[in-house]
């Protein structure tokens, strides 16, 4: 079986998280404020807050940014649900803008009409989260520029993302936004098994989070519970959470960061072989802006009705048959019952809509072979004959 992914582990990976395994720290200590700085650094980010989950960093980016009841938040709906519940979790309204068809991240033209008519009817968003679909920045610049005019707040979505670039610079510099979040995950560039991180060059940002992903709690003394506090003391200040990160995992994405740069070197090249391969046999391939460049996370296709009568599902089965896992990235957000609960439907959003019913994710990763990416190009070839 060829996955859609898998995490590369090496010698050093493992000896890293043997020798927090055996130190005094197993929770959050030392090696998660190591991996935030080394993060930072690598970013050009003044501040980086580990989490347990890039869910759990975008839910804490959205109250840091003072995101509550009745607030309205923005996105694609070419992404997995977690970018719009963890704003459903702050008691905000949800709303997507649909997709540009070549880049399949959120449109530029699009958003800017849809602020345009709400502005007419004072239902503009408070914050809006484009989505780095497959590691392919989205247009920043033109985003940040309409959130000055329109008075919204920039959250990158940027889970497929950490080692692209943006700008001649890399993602998660918050140039353009107020918040970058980087996802972990087992099957992302880096991986700490699980795990997120929030990036923002806003010291208060930063700080809220910080006191977010644990309870809320902290050490200053306020004196808000005892005149005269011993060297023990702590207090609630607000309502948090426990989104903490282990060392262990911490150690484990420090080591991945080292080889950040030659997988996303290597995923470059297997995506270029795939674009040489399959040019002209059934499928478009996917589109890349020549002025970015993409850390490549998912290579999809999508298959092309004008050029072969095979049906998505057709060669979707037939490459599972022949052992090729691959995989589909994303069902719509607005289409699960959940959100046609609240009022979406088909047709909301015909770009997205159409890129999925053709979409599939073909094997890349960083150990993935040249036998085994030849052997997922010949099925290919096959099924859709």
């Amino acid at each position: 079986m060829i996955p859609y992914a898998r995490q590369s582990i090496n010698d050093e990976d493992i000896r890293v998280v043997v020798d927090v395994l055996q130190s005094d720290w197993l929770t959050q200590g030392p090696a998660v404020e190591r991996f935030e700085q080394a993060v930072a650094k690598y970013c050009g980010a003044a501040h980086a807050v580990a989490v347990n989950s890039a869910t759990s960093a975008l839910q804490l980016a959205y109250l840091a940014l003072g995101l509550g009841k009745d607030d309205i938040v923005w996105t694609s709906p070419n992404t997995f649900v977690a970018t719009a519940n963890a704003a459903l979790h702050c008691g905000a309204q949800v709303d997507f803008v649909d997709v540009d068809p070549r880049t399949y991240n959120l449109s530029v033209d699009l958003l800017e009409a849809r602020l345009r008519e709400a502005e007419q009817t004072g239902k503009l968003p408070k914050l809006v989260v484009p989505v780095h679909f497959a590691g392919q920045p989205c247009d920043l610049a033109p985003i940040s520029e309409l959130g000055t005019r329109y008075g919204f707040r920039v959250v990158e979505d940027a889970s497929h993302a950490i080692g692209a670039y943006y700008d001649g610079t890399k993602l998660g510099n918050c140039r353009y936004s107020d918040v970058t979040v980087f996802s972990f995950h087992a099957v992302k560039l880096i991986t700490t098994g699980e795990g997120g991180m929030a990036l923002t060059n806003r010291p208060e940002v930063a700080a809220a989070i910080r006191r977010l992903r644990s309870h809320g709690v902290v050490r200053e003394r306020d004196r808000l519970i005892e005149p005269d506090p011993g060297p023990w003391y702590y207090e609630q200040q607000e309502l948090g959470f426990n989104y903490r990160m282990t060392d262990f995992q911490a150690a484990l994405g420090a080591s991945q960061l080292g080889r950040l740069e030659e997988f996303v070197r290597k995923r470059t090249e297997l995506a270029a072989w795939y674009d040489r391969e399959i040019d002209g046999i059934g499928v478009v391939q996917p589109w890349q802006d020549p002025r970015m460049r993409s850390a490549w996370h998912l290579y999809v296709v999508q298959v092309d009705p004008r050029r072969t009568t095979r049906t998505r599902r057709a060669v979707f089965e037939k490459l599972r048959a022949c052992g090729i896992q691959v995989n589909v990235h994303y069902i719509p957000v607005h289409l699960h019952p959940y959100f046609r609960g609240l009022g979406f439907g088909s047709g909301d959003f015909p770009a997205s809509e159409r890129y999925y019913e053709h979409a599939i994710t073909l094997p890349l990763y960083y150990d993935l072979s040249g036998r085994d990416q030849q052997r997922v190009v010949e099925a290919l070839r096959e099924a859709l004959a």
